[in-house]
């Protein structure tokens, strides 16, 4: 193991009670799964946020909830890495996507904001796009004219959060095929 060869994966939300379970703390559920299937405690309070480190599949993980809430990701994510030297490329991001169907994922190595504000931030405090991350589908507003803010900040419907969860597995096994280096193969096995 080399000494870079940390990882760092943040799953973003919102903190406080009344946002569990709603479209836009789809990241913070996602990294709860993986923190218990890799038997991390996500508990260490440090860089606003909630943090736990172990290894997984050879490499050393750091995993971490920010509690900036969402539109201020960046500020909890960018001094964790700093402080342990993890490159923007090792800085995988778990988030929520309301271009996807709920359940479907988008794995990309870089790319823009898209309009998520959580993005924007990791972007501007890492200074580049340059990251890979894991977008988990919430779904679309119903209609144009519905407040953006009022569907990210709502709760899924049962059949919604079903696809949702049921898509866990996949991410757990993206995220370790990413710190394999197999980033094209997490694409073609789970953008789907």
């Amino acid at each position: 193991m080399t000494t870079n060869d940390i990882w760092l994966i943040a799953g973003l939300g919102n903190p406080e009670a009344k946002y569990e379970g709603t479209r836009h703390n789809a990241g913070f559920a996602a990294l709860d799964y993986l923190a218990g299937k890799w038997e991390i405690p996500v508990t260490k309070a440090k860089f606003q946020g909630l943090w736990g480190q172990g290894e997984v599949g050879g490499h050393k993980v750091c995993l971490l909830k920010p509690l900036t809430y969402m539109n201020l990701s960046g500020d909890s994510i960018a001094p964790l890495a700093s402080f342990f030297k993890i490159p923007a490329g090792h800085v995988i991001v778990l988030c929520d996507d309301i271009t996807q169907a709920p359940g479907k994922l988008r794995i990309r190595p870089s790319g823009s904001a898209g309009g998520h504000n959580g993005l924007k931030s990791i972007i501007a405090r890492l200074g580049t796009e340059d990251f890979p991350r894991i977008r988990i589908g919430v779904g679309e507003k119903p209609r144009p004219d519905y407040d953006l803010a009022d569907w990210v900040l709502g709760r899924f419907s049962e059949e919604e959060a079903k696809a949702v969860a049921g898509r866990r597995p996949d991410i757990e096994a993206a995220a370790r095929l990413i710190m394999d280096g197999k980033l094209g193969e997490a694409q073609n096995r789970y953008n789907r």
